[in-house]
């Protein structure tokens, strides 16, 4: 789809909101049927209709509302038999800073991903295992890039355009599927670190959380880039989970942390499958409570993780003959560091149920992480929300939630702006953290059709850094961020 049709695409959805049938249709077409983001079971009820996450989570098609045109040939129930299944999500949203940020702008970005899914079983009769592919399609301009200057990006799919492999894994579920082996291309977002009510969010730190986007090279294994790996998750019952994953350390290559536009160039299409780079490891430990059908306690879970990178980094202060890097005597290249890590813990509970539902109340998450080495770019990150389900009267699959988020900058790397003042003499502002705080609602148009308005303000964008388009050297404003996205999902 080209840039100028997406406008169109989002008048329409106006449209269509105008027109939008009565709340009953969701009746008619049958109640949502979910299944937890990240693969686990469902704990928040105000897990949304859609997300952009790559955790996903949701499973409800505009299919049955499209009538004859939602599958003119009738060829998905027939593939279904033959264990093969597709689906498609459509995302195209735009985005402003009228105040605040590097400049004020607005953009216009979208992403469609096509997802595949192959019973073995079914095909070849190879007993519990599946093959799963994911490509994206992305077009438009990132407004936390070009516009506002901030580390926790705006927008979950704000990427360099390009069409891309994203995954491509066998998994082999064994003894009663309580042990799931998983090899191939694999991104540690769609499984680690994932809390389910925080799916309802557009600010990229609730999918893959700042600490491990900023702090790991090309970003980490996650969207838009993912890695080859292996991945084992135990279930033994009772509401425990383990899950443990190796990925190659560095998906594109780039030899340098952070979510670099660079590192995306680096491998366009998602097929370099790199293995020559130190190693990384992510694990985490789950217990979820209540989630028994029928039960009447309010279900939850907790995780514990952690994760490891065998890499080689550079510091942020010092270089390599001892010198701080500010130092005009300095060769410029940083101190070799050895490795990286963290470790993080999850809580996400439902806090009320509607009498008689089991997918509308109050969720509640709050996530924290904390990465000791002196490598890391952030040491220290928070997020919490809540979010509600069916708030409002005839409106029973729409949620609404608020949410914040906070990433602290390291030591060495706020000591590094005390270096720069101390040996140039110029007055400059000192890096600290960085806030939002964001508010959205998503409404359900028809099932599989979502339109949500976002609201978002950003506090101390780059964590307070000197805005280069200021002749005086000021700080970059903190900015109000206003958004409108519309969700398809076949």
């Amino acid at each position: 789809m080209s840039r100028r049709a997406v406008p169109c695409v989002l008048s329409g959805v106006l449209a269509l909101m105008a027109l939008a049938c009565p709340p009953a249709l969701a009746e008619e077409t049958g109640r949502p049927v979910y299944e937890g983001a990240g693969g686990d079971p469902r704990i928040s009820v105000s897990q949304p209709e859609s997300t952009s996450q790559a955790s996903g989570g949701y499973v409800r098609s505009i299919e049955p509302s499209l009538g004859p045109l939602g599958d003119p040939f009738g060829l998905r129930p027939v593939l279904k038999a033959r264990g093969i299944e597709y689906s498609l999500t459509y995302i195209a949203e735009t985005l402003g800073n009228p105040v605040g940020g590097l400049r004020q702008g607005a953009i216009v970005e979208d992403r469609l991903n096509l997802r595949l899914n192959l019973d073995l079983k079914r095909l070849a009769g190879w007993d519990g295992a599946t093959v799963h592919a994911n490509a994206y399609f992305i077009h438009g301009t990132g407004l936390s890039r070009y516009y506002v200057g901030n580390l926790l990006a705006t927008s979950v799919i704000e990427a360099l355009p390009a069409s891309r492999l994203y995954v491509l894994w066998l998994d082999q579920q064994l003894f009663d599927g309580k042990l799931g082996l998983r090899i191939g291309q694999q991104a540690a977002d769609t499984e680690f670190f994932v809390s389910q009510t925080a799916t309802l969010f557009v600010n990229s730190t609730f999918g893959w959380p700042a600490i491990t986007g900023l702090d790991l090279p090309s970003g980490g294994p996650a969207y838009p880039l993912a890695s080859p790996a292996i991945r084992a998750k135990y279930v033994p019952g009772n509401g425990f989970s383990l899950q443990a994953g190796l990925y190659d350390g560095d998906p594109a290559g780039a030899n340098r942390p952070g979510d670099d536009p660079e590192a995306q160039r680096l491998d366009r299409t998602g097929t370099n499958f790199r293995t020559r780079d130190p190693a990384l490891v992510v694990a985490e430990a789950t217990y979820a409570f209540n989630t028994q059908e029928g039960s009447k306690e309010l279900p939850g879970d907790v995780t514990l993780g952690g994760w490891q990178h065998f890499g080689r980094f550079e510091s942020l202060r010092i270089d390599n003959t001892g010198l701080p890097l500010a130092d005009p005597n300095s060769t410029g290249i940083g101190r070799p560091l050895r490795g990286n890590a963290g470790i993080y813990a999850i809580y996400d509970q439902t806090l009320y149920r509607e009498t008689g539902k089991d997918d509308e109340g109050l969720g509640f998450f709050v996530r924290a992480a904390w990465s000791p080495t002196r490598s890391s770019l952030v040491s220290a990150y928070l997020d919490t929300g809540l979010a509600y389900k069916g708030l409002f009267e005839g409106r029973d699959d729409d949620t609404v939630g608020i949410s914040l988020a906070h990433a602290r900058l390291s030591d060495d790397a706020r000591r590094s702006d005390i270096d720069t003042i101390v040996y140039t003499g110029t007055a400059m502002p000192r890096r600290r953290a960085e806030t939002v705080i964001e508010a959205a609602y998503q409404a359900v148009v028809v099932p599989g059709f979502t339109v949500q308005p976002d609201v978002q303000l950003i506090l101390h964008p780059g964590g307070g850094i000197a805005n280069p388009r200021d002749p005086e050297g000021r700080r970059v404003r903190n900015a109000a961020v206003l958004g409108l996205r519309a969700t398809v999902q076949y």
